[in-house]
């Protein structure tokens, strides 16, 4: 079939045309395949660290010093994320107060073979990291470790219990030796 001179111009406007006008539709599809994309490749979490999930997202926060509720307080701000393909949760915090300025980041991940809970805390004023292995005990998630300062052997306990949607406790003890353990700080936090 011979296309006449006349009509090839008519041909190319109408082929432009219909590109021009597909332009649009083509624009929101990628954009949705992106979309998708991108929900796909969000990392899920293992199913231990699935548990975890009460941590996620900002929290306002009082820390309350010593003995009782009078104790000096500071407030702070927390952020927690999941790591890198859901297999760990990342922490960054800071808090300011009386009792100083304190900057940090919590790596919470699980240890299959020692089916446990590993955290390891990295701070401001803390050479290295500091790691304690924890569990669930009923609805709270314990922590625990050992240090040695100044010769001196202190363990540490660290415990945290939802106690309404949205609100959590944190309870940091400490016993030095033999002693018996003594409360060091007491942790509100407020989702925001």
């Amino acid at each position: 079939m011979e296309i006449r001179q006349h009509a090839k111009p008519a041909i190319v406007f109408a082929t432009v045309v219909g590109i021009l006008l597909s332009l649009p539709f083509l624009a929101a599809r990628r954009e949705t395949i992106a979309a998708q994309t991108a929900q796909e490749s969000k990392p899920k979490p293992a199913p231990e660290m699935e548990k975890l999930s009460f941590y996620l997202g900002d929290w306002e926060y009082t820390e309350t010093y010593g003995k009782g509720p009078n104790g000096p307080k500071n407030t702070g701000l927390y952020t927690s994320k999941l790591g890198p393909g859901g297999n760990s949760l990342i922490n960054t915090f800071h808090s300011q107060g009386p009792v100083g300025d304190f900057e940090g980041l919590l790596v919470f991940t699980w240890d299959p073979r020692e089916k446990a809970y590993k955290l390891y805390i990295f701070g401001a004023n803390l050479p290295g990291a500091l790691v304690e292995t924890g569990a669930f005990e009923g609805d709270a998630l314990i922590f625990r470790s050992e240090i040695t300062a100044q010769g001196a052997t202190m363990k540490l306990r660290n415990t945290t219990r939802v106690t309404e949607p949205g609100k959590m406790v944190s309870e940091q003890f400490m016993a030095r030796g033999d002693a018996p353990e003594t409360l060091l700080v007491h942790v509100e936090a407020k989702k925001r």
